[in-house]
């Protein structure tokens, strides 16, 4: 395509295994934009400078992912209102004015996803597990869908107890492990643990056959906490690589106005996974 080339990029710490550059230019792609995505590596003190010197060569969007997202919260000038309940941001891009417009996508991903696979959480008995930046991003997003109960399970229960109190008027719970009553209808693992090969200590009662088990962490064949549920008689497990190109779908849209096919880019993914 003839013309100046829009630049984007993701920024974190590490960030050579993020999969974004290939979504992003795949969407670009299908949608005929002219852009160009790259990784970008940024020191863990050097963030703020990074994404200075990124607009000032003006450069459009930025995807921001681990460590960085609370920092990102705390730049943006302009936040979403996703984004604030979020307390993190995950998404940048300047207007016209130089102003630094912060959201966060991982909410929407999720939900998006979920529903891909034909979760409707409306009137749903809810779990999640952790209680870090992952699940608060989350939690407004899932709390809208209407579930009729959201319990937040943590070793730390303070931790889950502070972010039940982020939602004072929701149906929403902080619980241990060794304490989680009956069995839930969608189970959201928002640890880190499949990254480590580890599974949360999850009571066997919580699964049931109709029960939907979500790893919100992905890999090349079925994670720990996937293949646990699957053991215990789980209906359907799912991991989050969906979610990841379903978030990313919505970060271009906001960018260029336009939103991507992510079905078809999903499953070139899960492809290139195998």
């Amino acid at each position: 395509m003839a013309g100046p080339v829009d630049c984007y990029a993701v920024m974190g710490n590490p960030v050579a295994h993020s999969k974004s550059p290939v979504i992003h230019t795949l969407f670009a792609d299908d949608t005929d934009q002219n852009m160009r995505y790259s990784a970008i590596l940024v020191d863990i003190d050097g963030f703020q400078q990074a994404v200075d010197e990124f607009f000032a060569n003006g450069d459009l969007g930025l995807s921001i992912t681990v460590p960085f997202k609370q920092e990102a919260w705390e730049l943006a000038q302009r936040r979403t209102f996703r984004a604030e309940r979020a307390g993190a941001v995950n998404t940048l891009w300047q207007d016209e004015q130089g102003l630094l417009h912060g959201d966060n996508t991982d909410g929407a991903g999720l939900i998006a996803d979920l529903k891909n696979n034909d979760i409707t959480i409306k009137d749903m008995r809810v779990l999640i597990l952790g209680a870090g930046g992952a699940v608060r991003g989350v939690l407004d997003p899932v709390l809208n869908e209407q579930p009729a109960e959201v319990v937040i399970a943590n070793r730390t229960v303070a931790k889950a107890d502070a972010l039940v109190s982020l939602f004072p008027e929701k149906p929403i719970s902080a619980s241990a492990y060794e304490n989680l009553q009956g069995c839930f209808d969608l189970v959201i693992n928002g640890t880190a643990a499949s990254l480590h090969g580890e599974m949360p200590p999850l009571p066997e009662h919580t699964i049931g056959h109709r029960t939907g088990c979500y790893d919100m962490m992905y890999a090349s064949g079925e994670t720990v906490f996937n293949s646990w549920c699957r053991t215990h008689g789980a209906g359907k497990t799912m991991d989050g690589l969906g979610m990841l190109v379903e978030q990313a779908a919505e970060q271009f849209a906001l960018w260029r106005g336009v939103r991507p096919d992510s079905t078809r880019i999903l499953d070139l993914l899960r492809k290139e996974m195998v």
